[in-house]
């Protein structure tokens, strides 16, 4: 055994073997279909995925598949004939694990490249649910939307033609609701540098429209294993709510997974708790705005019983005037310092044109609340370069938050920033990256530090990388290969992406076209034929509402 065979064996035994596991395996048929799942990144990384841990454990309840994990630094018995591997994908820059992935298990990249003998390659998760365009040649399909039922069904109909040649496999799967097979649609461009003029299935028998699937129940998500191993140790998680009923224009998190849909307390949330609090004493609350859970005081009186004295309990991000004194006490009780809100600016007049609902005297009532309430910190996060701001926005949020500081003086004010970035499936995916961004964040720094908050900016170069993906297209598919090469087995800089544009000069727009760029709402759009929960008029609609809020 080679030293390294030797390091990756001592990593599987001290993951594998300190899991809780809250559910029970399956044991396989005896001609189960030979599934690796994989998540592009360390186990410790992945495991912390509620969404990751979710689609395992549906697989791993399964007879019908045999189910090996893979990480990029652990992995569990791997089978000799994988028919199947699929990748979570979760942060776009994992990307370049997913290449090396492929690499390792000796798959070609492109997918027009494989043959009968190669796996069907599948991947989902919030990256390509969003829009998988760039990665689209990689992936022989992709599952859109929540995997809850999804799942089952692509397993189901894989059965039926388990044994039939691949193309015919990939032709069987793409009638299914919620699977997408790129190479079964062709896409047409202006010219080689253009904008897109067509985006078709390649004949009529493969649904012009792919529908992201939703899972509707009232049984959501939680833990399936917990793990001293997880990047956030010992914890426990369960799904509050899914999605977001505040439609802010920006956000993906409640556009693409619409409806607003909350846990039911008794026959999910409590039970769950109990579930989890055998194992261990650490319990997170998970969800977009999951005070606004019609029954969250419910669950709050819950937790605040003595039998949950020892157990130390974490929130996801509050909406800012729910942010109670009540809430404040209880987390403190419970073992927890600070509490998390998303403000977004300080300028009623941005957070009008955001639709963020939400007023100053509400921020500042949730900093008093969290200082009567024993907790210690408060994080908040916001946004630079957002549509129709201006730099006196800018001087209100700093304004805000240094007002913060004399009405609750006992608390540590930080103040997360990051770069608005275009999502699909979104009011503002037409609009581009503001290239001030950067110099607010500097101003952010220079007016913030010196009056003791703790200021927290995303890199902005990062911010350029996000936003290339997000609103990019096949074309991108040989840059993002390109760029991985220049520095092979780490992720790209800035520098890379920007090296590699010049030289596929004339093969693809420009970079400044995929990120800065404002975007004319009748362009073809390179996710059109994938359909969200709201139809594109719709989404036009709440466009023109905001740019209407700033006057």
């Amino acid at each position: 055994m080679t030293e390294k065979t030797h390091d990756v064996a001592a990593l599987n035994q001290a993951y594998f073997q300190s899991e809780h596991l809250l559910f029970n395996r399956t044991t396989p048929d005896h001609d189960a279909v030979p599934i690796v799942f994989a998540f592009p990144n360390t186990y410790t990384v992945g495991i912390t995925s509620l969404g990751y841990q979710g689609v395992w454990a549906n697989l791993a309840t399964r007879s019908q598949v045999d189910v090996s994990r893979w990480f990029t630094d652990a992995h569990e018995e791997l089978p000799r004939n994988m028919e199947i591997l699929g990748f979570s994908f979760s942060w776009e820059l994992d990307y370049v694990n997913i290449l090396a992935a492929l690499k390792k298990f000796e798959i070609p990249i492109d997918s027009g490249d494989r043959d009968q003998q190669h796996p069907l390659v599948f991947g989902g998760g919030p990256v390509l649910t969003a829009n998988p365009e760039p990665f689209a040649a990689w992936f022989d399909l992709i599952l859109m939307g929540d995997g809850e039922e999804l799942i089952g069904n692509f397993l189901n109909a894989y059965q039926e033609v388990r044994s039939a040649s691949r193309q015919d496999k990939l032709r069987h799967l793409a009638k299914l609701d919620g699977i997408y097979v790129p190479q079964m649609y062709t896409v047409t461009y202006e010219s080689a540098d253009g904008a897109i003029t067509a985006i078709e299935p390649i004949d009529s028998d493969i649904p012009a429209i792919v529908h992201k699937q939703t899972y509707k129940s009232n049984l959501l998500s939680a833990s399936t294993v917990v793990t001293d191993k997880a990047a956030w140790e010992s914890i426990f998680m369960v799904e509050v709510v899914r999605s977001c009923p505040e439609m802010c224009r920006f956000c993906m998190a409640s556009y693409l997974t619409l409806p607003f849909r909350t846990a039911s307390i008794e026959s999910s949330l409590i039970p769950a708790i109990a579930r989890g609090m055998e194992v261990t004493k650490r319990l997170g609350l998970l969800g977009a705005s999951i005070t606004q859970h019609p029954e969250f005081d419910t669950l709050l009186d819950h937790l605040a019983q003595p039998q949950f004295d020892d157990v130390r309990l974490s929130l996801a991000s509050v909406r800012t005037n729910t942010l109670t004194e009540k809430l404040a006490r209880i987390l403190s009780t419970r073992d927890s310092r600070s509490v998390t809100i998303a403000i977004e600016s300080g300028s009623e007049r941005l957070r009008e044109i955001i639709n963020k609902k939400l007023h100053n005297d509400e921020i500042k009532q949730a900093a008093i609340n969290a200082q009567a309430g024993g907790l210690k910190a408060l994080k908040l996060y916001g946004m630079a370069g957002v549509p129709m701001e201006n730099d006196d926005d800018i001087e209100q949020t700093i304004e805000m938050l240094i007002s913060l500081r004399k009405i609750a003086p006992k608390l540590k004010i930080a103040f997360g920033c990051s770069t608005f970035v275009p999502k699909s499936h979104t009011p503002w995916q037409w609009q581009g990256v503001s290239k001030t961004a950067e110099k607010k964040m500097q101003l952010f720094r220079k007016k913030l530090l010196p009056k003791g908050i703790d200021f927290r900016p995303e890199s902005y170069k990062d911010s350029i990388i996000q936003a290339l993906i997000s609103r990019g297209d096949r074309r991108l598919t040989k840059l993002l290969i390109l760029a991985g090469s220049y520095h092979e087995g780490e992720a790209p800089s800035d520098g890379s992406y920007k090296r590699a544009f010049k030289e596929l000069s004339g093969q693809l727009p420009p970079l400044s076209w995929y990120v800065h760029d404002d975007w004319d709402i009748s362009q073809v759009l390179p996710w059109q034929h994938l359909r969200s929960a709201l139809p594109v008029e719709t989404l036009v609609k709440h466009r023109e509402t905001s740019f209407t809020a700033q006057s």
